[in-house]
């Protein structure tokens, strides 16, 4: 039985300094509050197809506030 590979994506919001460039690459998985900084939409998960997009903001946040975590499905 093979298990597939789920990812979620998760700020920290003590790094997070508002630069939004996450926002901007993948507006579908990040939100912004009402100072600009970053936080993930929902409970963070990545649907299928976006999760180029997730590794995309997480290379690209000046800060390294962004995690993107590999979870497995049974």
């Amino acid at each position: 039985m093979s298990q597939k590979t789920r990812l979620k994506v998760r700020v920290d919001r003590a790094r997070c300094q508002g630069h939004a460039r996450c926002n901007a690459l993948a507006p579908e998985l990040f939100d912004l509050d009402e100072l600009g900084n970053a936080r993930e939409t929902g409970d963070g998960s990545v649907p299928a197809g976006l999760e180029d997009k997730a590794w995309l903001a997480r290379a690209n946040c000046p800060e390294l506030a962004i995690e993107v975590i590999e979870e497995q499905d049974g």
